[in-house]
């Protein structure tokens, strides 16, 4: 009790308004995205500086999403209790302060801490952030949670490849930009209205657990095989795909690598924003027909060592995860009442982040064996694999197309 009348004493005296808050609510989810794509375009220039392995850099990468998902798992749904205002605030600093960590970082084991400071506090904004744009705009909110992870994970890499390659200093220049983000949004969100209905037990939600309500599991779990096909592509791309274009093509500029990576999540928003007028079911049987031959092309392209060919492939599975994404987030979101919506955000990621991060460890482990060209091969050809499998799970469910609009509707 003692912790809600701290909470409701802490209320702004002059709070924004619900769209005001919604707008730079999003802003602040992109920022974190961009924050976890930003090292992407710099593991080049670690490798070279600290002598990194490509497993190394994989390790790196996982120690973002491991904790990233130890968030989740624990404070996920911590913004159901104590509100959505202290929750995002305190995901904002500690995100500050992993990008002081960054600006000092002059080892692996550096980087790896940096890293995990970093993925806590994304984990932490993931549900609050994504809850508090639902309680702002719900009509709009499924949406909108669909493209902030996209249009953040594409501006991180993308701009952070830009710097790299143009910048001077990029190592220290990406950083600071992103601390001086964080601060901002946080001055901004300190005023922001209080959406959470504060209640007992916050210390008991703080033990890992999975929190899915009991109408979302049949619907989560049909779209589990798409979940990880999609999510492990991205996985590769945010881990070794800028290194790919260099052994595979000989091109060596850190933005060409970039322009790769963020064409997969840019070309995912774009799709979520062209077809949110679509049936979930529709958009979710689209986006698993068009993952598969996009990345089958993107292996061409690496065969034939062509940036353009990778390119292409890399725009059609973007295609494909963008409607596979926003067709599950707006066919499972909406089975969740106002106080399970974070614990669902939580598990829905929790499920994701995994996908994203186990494969691409598994892949930097064999490089060393095998070599990153028939690593890709093997990995991209077992998401053509999976991206099947869901293809005929849908196909065995006849009602498919239709049902998770009828559940929408009945919300």
């Amino acid at each position: 009790m003692s912790l809600c009348v701290t909470c409701n004493d802490m209320q702004p005296r002059s709070a924004l308004s619900s769209a005001t808050t919604t707008v730079v609510a999003v802003i602040t989810a992109m920022t974190f995205s961009a924050s976890g794509a930003a090292p992407t375009s710099l593991y080049h220039q670690y490798q070279e500086s600290f002598g990194l392995t490509p497993f190394a850099i994989t390790i790196i990468f996982a120690a973002y999403v491991l904790s990233l998902l130890a968030a989740l798992l624990t404070v996920g749904s911590l913004s159901d209790y104590i509100g959505r205002r202290p929750a995002i605030l305190a995901a904002l600093i500690l995100n500050a302060l992993s990008m002081a960590m960054f600006l000092a970082a002059d080892s692996a084991a550096a980087l790896i801490a940096a890293r995990a400071l970093q993925g806590f506090a994304t984990g932490l904004a993931t549900a609050s952030l994504g809850a508090a744009i639902l309680d702002n705009d719900r009509g709009r909110g499924p949406i909108l949670n669909s493209i902030t992870a996209f249009c953040g994970l594409t501006a991180g890499s993308l701009g952070g490849a830009i710097l790299v390659t143009y910048a001077p200093d990029p190592r220290q220049l990406v950083y600071v930009v992103l601390l001086v983000l964080s601060a901002v949004e946080a001055f901004i969100l300190w005023f922001m209205p209080e959406t959470a209905q504060l209640r007992a037990g916050a210390l008991a939600s703080l033990r890992p657990h999975i929190s899915v309500p009991a109408q979302a599991r049949d619907v989560l779990v049909r779209v589990t095989p798409v979940t990880i096909a999609s999510w492990s592509l991205g996985g590769f791309y945010f881990s070794l795909m800028p290194a790919l274009v260099r052994v595979a093509t000989g091109v060596t500029l850190p933005v060409i690598g970039g322009l790769v990576v963020s064409a997969l999540t840019l070309s995912g928003a774009i799709t979520v924003l062209s077809l949110r007028s679509a049936l979930p079911g529709r958009m979710l049987s689209g986006g698993i027909v068009t993952l598969a031959p996009g990345v089958a092309i993107t292996l061409a392209g690496v065969h034939e060592q062509m940036v353009w060919l990778m390119l292409i492939g890399t725009i059609v599975s973007g295609t494909g995860f963008g409607a596979a994404f926003a067709g599950t987030m707006r066919t499972v979101l909406p089975l969740a009442k106002t106080d399970e919506r974070a614990g669902l955000l939580a598990a829905f990621y929790v499920e994701g982040y995994l996908s994203f991060s186990l494969p691409a460890v598994l892949a930097g482990l064999a490089v060393p064996m095998v070599g990153l060209t028939v690593a890709a091969y093997v990995y991209g050809s077992a998401v053509i694999v999976m991206t099947l499998a869901s293809m005929i799970a849908i196909a065995c469910s006849r009602d498919w197309g239709s049902r998770p609009q009828r559940i929408c509707k009945s919300q």
